[in-house]
């Protein structure tokens, strides 16, 4: 177990990271480590063949996660007479396993024989019974995840619950213009409907920036109008973290401004890495935002600088699931595989969450909720894990 992504050489978290995901190049983890975006703290499972590390497995510390802070707007007024009364009733420690930030992945060389990912799933229990983190949960993984690490995962207890669904926009197209002209005619109508109503708006301009840490204290101003709004605050990042993305060198970002006049009113903060690229975190001026159609032409203003440099797709964030679609995104299917250390509990979470869970994910997700049986939302063959018994 170490304590840092510092602990692990650069060229191994090279080697094992995915290679299109900038949510898992390692100054992210470090920024996530100097920041106080949420967990108490850090850790990375590693396990070993000989001298070589062939997994790595980070992890996130809670010791008392606010349950109101997770759950939907349904729940949350469910819960606020319990808030009043007992509010330590819900603080609960958490072991998170994969990316608090990103989709979940287990970094390994190559295809490990079945004991890794049964030391793993191992040592993820014991530092949860350690720690007295006794909800432990794999979070955000897709149905990419290798099979022996679902296995693992059941036969340790885990049960399996989808999770709001990545989004994802495939790209390839020549030019921003060709994007539109694939788009359906109607979203192309809305597209381009909302672009017209942003450049008639009065003072308003689009810049791309490399550097922009004097814009740091607005952006955060702006990113805590779209949190105070926000359904879900798993995480909430802070000037610390902000400070670090600027500074690291990679991944590579960049930083879609939007000013009137001279004060920023909406940014979305870009990373790349290989062919991906990832709309991180957004801020809006709510005072002008819906008027100028704010939300979605930072957005186009992504997706045309991920077709500028050569992006194969680009992902955002696990919310507005409407305008994502109609910006021509796919829903990708990820699932969360979850216990508890001790038995009692871990019968109630499995008799609690799953219709907590789905209603959550069915109100995010309204009209795009995939019938039961239907085909994968993403581009994988399957879907998450079924639940078991």
């Amino acid at each position: 177990m170490l304590p840092s992504v510092e602990s692990l050489p650069p060229a191994l978290w090279e080697r094992l990271a995915p290679g299109d995901d900038p949510m898992w190049s390692r100054p992210v983890f470090t920024a996530m480590e100097r920041s106080r975006i949420g967990p108490d703290g850090y850790a990375y499972l590693v396990v070993r063949q000989g001298i070589e590390v062939v997994a790595v497995l980070p992890l996130c510390l809670f010791r008392e996660l606010r349950l109101d802070d997770v759950v939907g707007p349904r729940e949350r007024r469910l819960l606020a007479p319990v808030r009043r009364l007992c509010p330590r009733l819900l603080r609960v420690p958490m072991l998170f396993c994969g990316h608090l930030l990103g989709q979940g992945h287990v970094l390994v060389d190559g295809h490990p024989p079945a004991e890794v990912w049964r030391l793993l799933v191992a040592g993820a229990l014991d530092l949860a019974r350690r720690e007295r983190l006794g909800t432990v949960v794999f979070k955000d993984f897709t149905a990419a995840a290798p099979e022996p690490l679902r296995a693992a995962l059941e036969r340790a207890g885990f049960f399996f619950l989808p999770s709001l669904p990545d989004t994802e926009l495939p790209l390839g197209q020549a030019s921003f213009d060709d994007y539109l002209a694939s788009l359906p005619a109607k979203p192309r109508r809305n597209a381009r409907n909302k672009i017209r109503k942003f450049e008639a708006h009065p003072g308003l301009r689009m810049e791309v920036l490399d550097e922009f840490a004097h814009l740091l204290p607005q952006m955060l101003a702006l990113y805590r109008q779209v949190m105070d709004r926000a359904d879900q605050t798993l995480e909430v990042l802070d000037a610390p973290f902000l400070a670090a993305v600027h500074a690291r060198t990679g991944p590579r970002r960049r930083l879609v401004a939007c000013f009137e006049g001279d004060r920023l009113v909406a940014f979305l903060l870009c990373l790349f890495a290989g062919g991906g690229a990832t709309g991180a975190r957004i801020g809006l001026d709510y005072r002008l935002a819906h008027e100028a159609r704010l939300y979605h032409n930072v957005h186009y203003a992504a997706i045309r600088l991920a077709i500028a440099t050569g992006c194969r797709h680009i992902r955002f964030a696990q919310t507005a699931y409407r305008p994502k679609v109609e910006l021509g995104c796919r829903l990708v299917e990820q699932w969360y595989a979850m216990t508890h250390t001790r038995r009692l509990p871990r019968a109630v979470l499995r008799r609690l969450l799953p219709p907590a869970l789905a209603a959550a994910r069915s109100a995010a997700l309204g009209p795009h909720l995939p019938p039961p049986g239907a085909a994968p939302l993403g581009p994988h063959e399957e879907r998450f894990p079924r639940a078991t018994s």
